[in-house]
């Protein structure tokens, strides 16, 4: 008998410093709204507008941003995460009506905002998050596989790996925005220098 991989998701994750102009493709507004972040359970409600292009600045306000974009909302979901290991992780995400979608995230939790860009790169689809607000100018990509992402071509544009660094996590970023530590970070990086991890199979890199 075959696994069930249906609410399990796998993904490596990587920062980005600077995102290549022709990549900024296939745009797409998300704002989260996280009710519950703890130990790596999460509680999400996303909304997406997509073909929406916001270019999210410091001063982006999650409420305000989804409130110009409503009528444009296509897409929401309620979302239960466990703990990321390996770059595996339980996700049972569940459809919601857009309208409802929408009033919950702007009546509670704390909310996350970035426009999602879509590419092709390799033998794999990226997406790559460009955030807004207390996470600018934060820039993750990530490739995702509906079973674990061995043997990775990885785009030049990724600086470092991510994956399992909690920090990064959408949940953790939603209450202890980038902003906070994004300096100390950098001297932590400088010191440490670039890491991609070499236990799942075979890495090489794509030139964009």
């Amino acid at each position: 008998m075959s696994a069930d991989y249906s609410d399990f998701e796998f993904e490596r994750r990587f920062l980005v410093r600077d995102l290549p102009e022709p990549l900024r493709d296939a745009p797409s507004l998300i704002v989260q709204s996280y009710y519950l972040a703890d130990g790596g359970y999460a509680l999400r409600v996303r909304v997406q507008a997509t073909g929406v292009e916001a270019r999210l600045a410091p001063d982006s306000d999650a409420r305000e941003v989804l409130d110009y974009y409503r009528s444009q909302v296509d897409f929401a979901a309620v979302t239960v995460k466990g703990p990321s290991a390996g770059g595996t992780r339980y996700e049972a995400e569940r459809q919601l009506d857009p309208l409802v979608g929408v009033e919950l995230v702007r009546r509670g939790g704390a909310q996350v905002l970035k426009t999602r860009y879509a590419a092709w790169l390799g033998a794999d689809g990226w997406s790559i998050d460009v955030f807004g607000g207390t996470n600018h100018p934060l820039i993750v990509a990530e490739c995702e596989r509906s079973g674990p992402v061995t043997d990775l071509q990885i785009p030049d544009f990724c600086v470092t790996e991510l994956t399992d660094d909690r920090r990064f996590s959408n949940e953790s970023l939603a209450f202890d925005p980038y902003r906070g530590w994004a300096a100390s970070y950098a001297a932590e990086l400088a010191t440490a220098g670039p890491h991609f991890r070499d236990d799942f199979g075979g890495n090489t890199t794509i030139t964009t």
